[in-house]
């Protein structure tokens, strides 16, 4: 992957994970007013599930050759994190409403502890018309489903024949429709890393794709398409059925999002070579930033609700806004160097684990393709 392009994907994915973190402070108990930029976070969704079937392609045909390799850096990347925040945020939630119930006023759940721990460990909240969420932790919605995806690309890339048909199809069994119809939008983000067509795009027209996608999306948040694609689906399938699809309920319109969002990719990663005088000397902040996108986004809700009401501010005053951004952003700072400090000795000791399963069930410890 060109330099250029790779740093251009680590600020967009930063970014990403920023407006969903900026759309979930906009809470009346923490600020009066309407916080700017809120509108994004659906985008931003969008933009996370095709960045990831692209890293995921990429990394699988660089590095990741075996299900041992990939599934290490995937369990090590999720549970490094997971773990802690699905078992502290309940506990900064009761904390929270013992101090300030106001800031929590609708944004968090009550009772079923033990499932919504145990369905949240297990990527289990979203499937079929189950939506449990993991006590305030909204975005958990997403890893729910990017797990899956990540389970039925392994499928695909390791197994064969007729073993690779029928574990495709018991994941899509126990997944349900709702993950399923966003699966495509992964999917886009895998064609893009491998149609290599894409890549002998005439500069010419990959500037129009790249400053294009600019305008198009304009106007799909101008006439506000993700909601009309909730509207559409009510009146196909009725309003109750609709609302069952809970965090897919605007996939009709996703799907032109997502072209949205890979006409941008397509356009820059053929003109990146032009910016290299704008992102090579930025390359260091921008991987730093990056790599808190993961903890950025997996805990900014509960945190921001935390500190709102441990603080306890005045909504009518900017200043308590920026106390409980400037703690939470604070706080991602040192779960993101956490991370980073111990990931690799964590990612060896799930190889490690991998390998003893893989030696004990099928006698190969180097974990090799599924033959067929």
């Amino acid at each position: 992957m060109r330099k250029e392009f790779s740093i251009y994907l680590d600020f967009i994915r930063f970014m990403a994970a920023l407006l969903v973190a900026i759309s979930h402070s906009n809470n009346r108990a923490l600020i009066s007013d309407i916080v700017p930029f809120t509108e994004h976070s659906r985008a931003a969704v969008i933009i996370f599930f095709i960045l990831s079937g692209y890293v995921i392609s990429f990394v699988t045909s660089e590095r990741e050759r075996t299900p041992i390799e990939y599934w290490s850096s995937r369990l090590s990347r999720f549970y490094m994190l997971v773990i802690p925040v699905v078992l502290l945020t309940p506990v900064l939630d009761a904390i929270g409403q013992t101090l300030a119930p106001q800031v929590y006023d609708g944004k968090t759940t009550h009772g079923l502890v033990l499932v919504r721990i145990l369905t949240s460990l297990t990527y289990m909240n979203e499937v079929w018309n189950l939506s449990i969420m993991s006590f305030s932790n909204v975005p958990f919605w997403s890893l729910c489903y990017e797990m899956w995806y990540y389970a039925m690309f392994a499928v695909f890339a390791f197994a064969k024949g007729r073993v690779r048909t029928l574990l495709l199809a018991a994941c899509a069994l126990v997944v349900g429709p709702k993950i399923l119809v966003l699966a495509p939008i992964w999917v886009l983000g895998v064609v893009l890393h491998r149609w290599r067509a894409l890549e002998r795009i005439p500069e010419a027209i990959s500037w129009i794709l790249f400053f294009g996608s600019f305008g198009l999306y304009a106007l799909f948040q101008h006439y506000d398409l993700s909601n009309y694609g909730y509207i559409q689906l009510g009146r196909l399938i009725g309003k109750e059925w609709a609302y069952q699809f809970a965090f897919s309920r605007c996939f009709i319109t996703d799907y032109p999002l997502a072209l949205i969002v890979a006409a941008n990719f397509v356009g820059f990663r053929n003109i990146a070579g032009r910016f290299g005088w704008l992102l090579i000397p930025l390359e260091r902040p921008i991987r730093w930033i990056a790599g808190l996108t993961f903890p950025l986004y997996i805990i900014h809700q509960p945190l921001l609700l935390f500190f709102s009401a441990l603080i306890n501010g005045d909504p009518h005053t900017p200043v308590f806004y920026f106390e409980v951004v400037a703690c939470t952003l604070a706080t991602v700072a040192i779960a993101g160097a956490w991370c980073e400090k111990y990931r690799k000795s964590v990612k060896r000791w799930i190889k490690g684990v991998l390998q003893g399963l893989s030696a004990r069930f099928t006698g190969d410890a180097a974990g090799k393709p599924l033959a067929q």
